[in-house]
């Protein structure tokens, strides 16, 4: 079964996703035989490579800071229900095109969704750049790929085709926000579900055949 995830590496709600579907295979008879790809989807298309603070951003976007803080602080709880550990305090909002470059670069090497958790832990806990390409090679680096190649992938441009190919097809789907599920190309599920949820769909996928 194949489970192609719209995401984008600096959406909560992708990363709270992220251990919720995983807590659902967790669960579920049948694992061994689910490929998870993640396809590029930006939150914010238009955003400078210069990175803001999210807190910032937040405020310009949701009407304010007293506004921005309770929307941070709603998105800290919910991802300590599912053991991850924000710090938004820190975190930086920037263009994320060479980060899905860099996933789409790492996908045939087999290490994608290593690369994506590494991402995203970055960008969350720890207020690393992920728009800066020294950066995305080092976190490369760390998750098993050659961070030399990886910085001459991005130096190159790259899987830009590629990524590309992907913001086309999620318009295509009719995919507006993220994350969105799509199993065996035909079933979508969209937003952060619960584990039992993911379950179910599952069972429907592989009922349907």
């Amino acid at each position: 079964m194949l489970v192609e995830v719209w995401s984008d590496v600096i959406c909560p709600w992708c990363y709270i996703g992220k251990r919720r579907f995983e807590a659902a295979l967790a669960q579920w008879n049948g694992t061994d035989e689910v490929e998870i790809v993640y396809r590029p989807f930006q939150l914010d298309p238009r955003a400078r490579a210069e990175p803001t603070p999210v807190a910032d951003a937040y405020a310009r976007k949701f009407g304010g800071s007293q506004r921005a803080a309770a929307i941070m602080e709603h998105l800290t709880q919910a991802a300590a229900e599912v053991g991850l550990e924000f710090h938004l305090d820190r975190a930086l909002r920037a263009n994320t095109l060479d980060a899905h470059r860099l996933l789409a670069w790492a996908e045939p090497l087999g290490l994608q969704s290593e690369l994506k958790e590494r991402l995203m832990h970055a960008y969350f806990s720890e207020g690393a750049n992920v728009a800066d390409r020294a950066t995305l090679a080092k976190l490369a680096g760390e998750v098993g790929l050659d961070q030399e190649a990886a910085a001459e992938a991005l130096i190159s441009g790259a899987f830009a085709a590629e990524v590309a190919a992907g913001l086309a097809r999620a318009e295509e789907l009719g995919i507006t926000a993220v994350p969105t599920y799509v199993f065996n190309g035909a079933v979508g599920v969209p937003g952060a579900q619960d584990p039992d949820v993911f379950i179910r769909v599952l069972d429907r996928v592989v009922a349907r055949g």
